[in-house]
């Protein structure tokens, strides 16, 4: 079992998004808009199983973090308490040759489009995104698309308090969009201008503080792993002094190793009192916490965990892609794990136009569909089909043939080891279930 080369790989995972329904270019007909992505029906499942798996870890596997789903807009105010009105800004430069813009620490000595020298005084650009509510367009009317689903938690602080009754340590988790006007955007579904994001704020005793950063470090890392990501394709890259925020006491990025490049899945940073404090101020609300036993009042520090649904997904999609040679041929399959895969079975009869196999095939696929997410498939032969679940990531595929109408038994092919078992129509949930606890063991 190999890779795909290094070189290829992104090139091979992107054209089997388009081939296979994971991810289409948006607005396409029209010639598309850059950097935008639109998720298609295997893309979509994928996508909803890297948000669930991270629901069921941070939220439903834990008594210390609750869930939470702010707007999207917010008031203007929000953004000037977080220092995103003034501070959320990317230097750029154009070349004075070819007339495109970027990013100025992107750029070194020449333009990476024509090699020009020379450009622009760099200029402060904002990356909020700007919309206006109401009925005139005026200063008054200003609004911003959140840039990061963070300060909904922040803002929320009192009333999730005030209604859970929680003590410190615990969090508060979400999953949303955020929009920010990238002038670099690129690498497929990497940075992109719109984008879903999963952050944590974990909310503790400033002592506490530092054993907290730690465990989530850990806690998220292993997180990748345990859904099935090569070790080796991550690592950890705690952040130098230079590169932290003003506020930030530390920060460490869990990296993968895609295509072009280590870059990073999830930020864990340890913002400090900055949050409630600058909420506080600005809001002219009290959000520090009191400790109703020792009648402390106090600003707690936050833990954040900020990952991205978007890279997320893309990371396992790469990790996933693997080729190997069968008989000649160079066989394609995705290895998601069982929490991860799309589609868990597919279901086909051997004769499309033998009316008992087709009956007893969909039969068969209604029943699984009660438990597993599974597709039925008569619009090949049987080796092109098998093929065709194998570049999705499909567990098994489940044949129905003409032997199947008189020993009642089907034949269970294993998406990994090509494996292929005949197994009892009456017995196929439990022998189903047993591979699939097999496959997490």
């Amino acid at each position: 079992m190999n890779k795909a080369s290094t070189s290829d790989l992104m090139e091979k995972v992107v054209s089997l998004c388009k081939r296979r329904g994971f991810i289409f270019q948006s607005s396409e007909i029209y010639g598309g808009l850059g950097s935008a992505w639109d998720y298609g029906p295997l893309g979509v499942e994928l996508k909803r199983n890297v948000k669930n798996a991270w629901w069921k870890s941070v939220i439903h596997g834990r008594d210390d973090v609750m869930g939470l789903d702010t707007s999207i807009l917010m008031h203007p105010e929000v953004w000037r308490a977080s220092g995103h009105t003034e501070n959320f800004t990317d230097i750029l430069v154009d070349c004075k040759k070819c007339k495109k813009r970027f990013r100025a620490d992107k750029i070194g000595n020449q333009c990476p489009n024509c090699g020009g020298k020379e450009f622009t005084e760099g200029r402060a650009f904002n990356l909020m995104l700007k919309t206006f509510l109401g009925a005139l367009e005026d200063e008054s009317a200003v609004c911003y698309l959140r840039p990061e689903t963070a300060q909904g938690i922040f803002v929320n602080f009192m009333n999730v308090l005030d209604t859970s009754r929680k003590r410190l340590p615990f969090g508060i988790a979400q999953i949303g969009k955020s929009f920010r006007n990238e002038i670099t955007p690129g690498n497929f579904t990497f940075r992109t201008r719109e984008f879903e994001q999963m952050e944590i704020e974990y909310f503790c005793r400033p002592q506490d503080a530092d054993a907290a950063h730690e465990k989530w470090i850990a806690d998220r890392f292993q997180w990748y792993v345990d859904l099935g990501m090569t070790k080796s394709n991550l690592r950890l890259r705690a952040h130098d002094i230079t590169e932290l925020a003003h506020y930030a006491k530390g920060c460490t990025d869990i990296e993968y190793n895609f295509p072009f490049g280590w870059s990073e899945l999830e930020g864990i940073a340890n913002r400090t009192d900055f949050d409630l404090k600058q909420h506080s101020q600005f809001s002219g609300k009290d959000l520090r916490y009191q400790d109703n036993l020792t009648n402390e009042k106090f600003f707690p520090y936050i833990i954040e965990p900020s990952g991205g649904v978007d890279r997320a997904t893309l990371a396992f999609l790469v990790d996933a892609y693997h080729e190997e040679q069968i008989e000649g041929e160079t066989r394609v399959v995705l290895r998601f794990s069982k929490e991860l895969a799309p589609t868990k079975i597919a279901v086909f009869p051997l004769l499309k136009k033998n009316a008992e196999l087709v009956t007893l095939a969909k039969k068969i696929k209604n029943e699984l569909s009660k438990e597993y997410v599974t597709v039925y498939d008569d619009t090949a032969a049987i080796g092109k089909l098998y093929r065709r679940q194998d570049e999705v990531g499909t567990f098994f595929c489940i044949t129905v043939d003409v032997q199947s109408l008189e020993d009642k038994q089907v034949t269970v092919r294993d998406r990994d080891t090509m494996k292929q078992e005949r197994v009892p129509v009456a017995g196929l949930k439990n022998y189903l279930a047993d591979q699939f606890l097999k496959n997490n063991s």
